[in-house]
């Protein structure tokens, strides 16, 4: 049985690199060879044992490569063929993916013999199945979700496309942003960056990013941002009021996931604003009452998972061919697969001015 390098979740505080054998595609799936993927902080989630998933799972959910194998019912690509598949794979059979969120496929709730809501079900790589970090990766309902990296396009130009992209554009979308919008955007790392430029790609006219690294918040004015405010400096509510005139902001994306940044993005929102939530919440949050006018603001609080599929990934590919985007310098560190053990250790401890990560396989 031919075997692959592969990097695994062995325990908390753990992720190695393991030998495991070479999957072989089914009918409706693909085989694809990575050639990069990347470490997400979602990954940091699961190396801290904060996001649980079963042990010797391989991790990652960022696939670029070539087409290695297809299964007999795959139809309109061929082998040998640059790739690459959301971080989303979804069946588009489900209940979810039919009601217009493909994101959610297999999401289920609380009755069903699960104890509680399960709504990441669709994110399939690194978190049910096994993941990217390898050297292969099975590509699940491949018709659906693999997606042809137009000639031209380097591994790195869209790297960020499986999951960072499309998840800090859904923020901008969720936002409901319309042309001369201002907006908020709390934390800099790859998804707020992202969806800083998601933002103004949207038509926001004034966008203010909200972070503590000064690296990250240069990066954010390459990327769109007009306004940047260093957290540590200024009391960034107050400072968002002044700017506005005391008007508050139309929209307010938060993607870090803590409870301070939360109560921040609801705080600065005008009265109908929008709060777009994408950080991943480890611990339950609290709503404070005056932020939301005691519930008679009229605000909107909408969440999101990374969309994924063909179509949503040849969009985000569209942008970087045509729409004028490169994200290639979010990346700030390459490490080869085999050292992957001390790219997280670089990444979770977001040493040397850490962006993102591209893993050679």
């Amino acid at each position: 049985m031919s075997m692959m390098k592969a990097a695994a979740f062995i325990e908390k505080g753990r992720i190695e690199l393991v030998d495991k054998p070479i999957p072989a595609p089914g009918p409706n799936d693909a085989l694809l060879k990575i050639t990069t993927t990347t470490i997400c902080g979602t990954d940091i989630h699961i190396l801290k044992g904060e996001y649980p998933v079963s042990r010797r799972l391989t991790v990652g959910h960022e696939p670029v490569g070539i087409i290695e194998k297809l299964g007999s019912n795959v139809k309109g690509y061929r082998e040998g063929q640059r790739a690459l598949a959301g971080a989303i794979c979804p069946s588009f059979t489900s209940y979810p993916c039919q009601d217009g969120y493909p994101a959610q496929d297999g999401a289920h709730l609380a009755g069903c013999g699960c104890h509680g809501y399960k709504a990441t079900a669709g994110w399939r790589f690194g978190n049910v199945i096994d993941g990217t970090q390898a050297e292969y990766v099975l590509v699940p309902d491949a018709e659906a979700n693999l997606a042809p990296i137009p000639d031209g396009l380097s591994d790195e130009q869209v790297l960020m496309c499986p999951d960072v992209m499309s998840t800090g554009f859904k923020g901008a979308e969720n936002a409901g942003i319309k042309i001369g919008d201002v907006v908020a955007v709390f934390a800099q790392g790859p998804i707020g960056l992202c969806a800083t430029a998601g933002a103004r790609l949207r038509g926001a006219s004034l966008v203010i990013a909200v972070s503590s690294a000064p690296e990250k918040l240069a990066m954010a004015g390459r990327l769109g941002a007009n306004v940047l405010l260093n957290y540590k400096q200024v009391d960034v509510v107050d400072e968002i009021l002044k700017i506005t005139g005391g008007r508050g902001v139309d929209a307010s994306i938060e993607c870090l996931g803590t409870q301070r940044t939360f109560n921040q993005a609801l705080r600065v929102l005008k009265p109908g604003g929008t709060l777009s939530s994408l950080g991943v919440y480890s611990e339950d949050l609290q709503l404070p009452v005056s932020a939301i006018a005691n519930g008679l603001g009229d605000h909107t609080i909408r969440t999101a998972l990374c969309p994924g599929g063909k179509e949503r990934m040849r969009r985000m590919m569209n942008v970087v061919q045509h729409g004028g985007l490169d994200l290639t310098p979010l990346i700030t560190h390459r490490f080869p697969l085999d050292e992957i053990a001390d790219a997280y250790q670089l990444f979770a401890e977001k040493r040397d001015g850490v962006i993102k990560l591209a893993i050679s396989a």
